[in-house]
């Protein structure tokens, strides 16, 4: 727990077993680095959880807290941290606080998971939010209501989202340049040598190559365009017609910096998603072919056996 001067802000982080430390460290180590910076300790901190009892992170690491929901003190923003599962001890009392919370016009954010916790509370409702890319087709699926835009975070009105890992940094920082400025935000983005503070405006990992940095604008431009109409593939024409290129123009490209064509590149995007939502939701097989553009279920069957090595049956079957 670190309390703020007079006159500074709180931040309050309500953690659930299985929390990822990384999200949580990257998010407090920001503000106190810029503390630090400020010669003064403008920005506290504390932890909470489900009844104050310490909880356990994904990397087995033990964290004390400072509160339980029913006792915890006034915040400027509660993020709730999650990792690994979305189901544990407590989660009743979780949802009723983050809906408690809502209700009174407070601010709440989420690390990570986090946004599908606010969701199920319902504190995401008309707003725009985030979450990791692994768990992002699940989510889609589960909350189609709530407008899931796979950016590094976002900031809606008094929600905060972001996807976690370095993403809580970019987040914090720009939470940080609100109140004092770039120079403030790039002397902490400094200390921890990140290389650059990406906006709201910045995807996530959008393909099967992670980082496509450095790549051609108009290769990106198409790859997120790609992702973002997955249930309804765009023909070669209009891919092409998106980014003022021919389709012969459009396979060069791919071939040049990707080693795949822009079909190919196409059908692992589609599959990758058919083999998230496998793993993150109950949905029928057919229903998640249908919902990654494939109409026939044995066409679907073949593809994901030639992408994977398995059929989809056997992925459903698979514990992870």
């Amino acid at each position: 727990m670190n309390d703020p001067v007079q006159g500074g802000r709180q931040f309050g982080f309500l953690l659930v077993d299985k929390f990822s430390m990384f999200s949580l460290a990257a998010a407090i180590d920001c503000f106190r680095s810029a503390n630090r910076l400020l010669g003064r300790d403008f920005y506290g901190w504390t932890t909470i959880s489900a009844d104050g009892d310490a909880v356990m992170a994904s990397n087995g690491l033990p964290l004390k807290i400072d509160y339980s929901v029913a006792d915890m003190p006034p915040v400027d923003i509660l993020f709730v941290s999650v990792g690994l599962t979305t189901e544990f001890p407590g989660k009743s009392k979780v949802l009723a606080a983050l809906r408690s919370w809502g209700r009174r016009g407070n601010a709440l954010g989420a690390l990570s998971v986090g946004s599908y916790l606010l969701a199920e509370a319902g504190q995401l409702d008309g707003y725009r939010c985030t979450i990791h890319w692994e768990n992002r087709a699940g989510f889609m699926e589960r909350f189609p209501d709530i407008t899931c835009t796979g950016n590094v975070f976002e900031i809606d009105r008094k929600r905060y989202t972001c996807a976690g890992g370095t993403t809580s940094i970019d987040l914090m920082l720009e939470i940080v340049r609100g109140d004092f400025g770039s120079n403030l935000a790039n002397g902490v983005a400094n200390q921890f040598q990140h290389e650059r503070i990406r906006s709201a405006g910045d995807r996530q990992r959008v393909g099967p190559e992670r980082d496509l940095t450095g790549k051609s604008e108009k290769l990106r431009r198409i790859v997120e365009l790609m992702a973002d109409h997955l249930d309804e593939p765009l023909s070669a024409v209009q891919l092409a017609k998106s980014a003022g290129l021919s389709v012969r123009q459009v396979e060069r490209l791919f071939l040049r910096h990707l080693n795949v064509t822009p079909g190919r590149y196409y059908m692992r995007l589609r599959l990758e998603r058919a083999r998230e939502l496998l793993r993150q939701t109950n949905m029928p097989i057919l229903d998640v072919a249908i919902a990654t553009g494939f109409t026939s279920h044995s066409y679907f069957a073949q593809s994901y056996r030639l992408q994977f090595g398995r059929p989809p049956s056997e992925e459903r079957r698979t514990t992870y």
